[in-house]
């Protein structure tokens, strides 16, 4: 669903998105969006999700990979339980 509008570019920088564009964005009012400058006369936009800066680790590249072993692993069955820490302890010693 494409759309076009003509929209004015307002002091400051700002740009007022149309109301009915917006909904059909499901965009909601104090959202973030980034601005990417495509071409020369070109912006894109894209809403932007914020990431508590604690979490972050876990949304980069190197990690999701991990996350999708993991998960595989998982699936697959090459996983193996312990009743007991020291079980664990000895399982990793041989």
């Amino acid at each position: 669903m494409k759309s076009r509008k003509t929209l004015t570019l307002r002091e400051h920088g700002q740009l007022t998105l149309p109301a009915d564009d917006g909904r059909a964005a499901r965009a909601k009012t104090g959202e973030l969006f980034t601005a990417e400058v495509a071409e020369p006369d070109v912006i894109v936009l894209r809403r932007r999700e914020l990431i508590d800066p604690s979490q972050a680790y876990f949304w980069t590249a190197e990690w999701q990979r991990g996350e999708r072993e993991a998960s595989e692993d998982i699936a697959k069955g090459r996983v193996k339980r312990f009743r007991s820490m020291k079980d664990l302890l000895g399982d990793l010693d041989r």
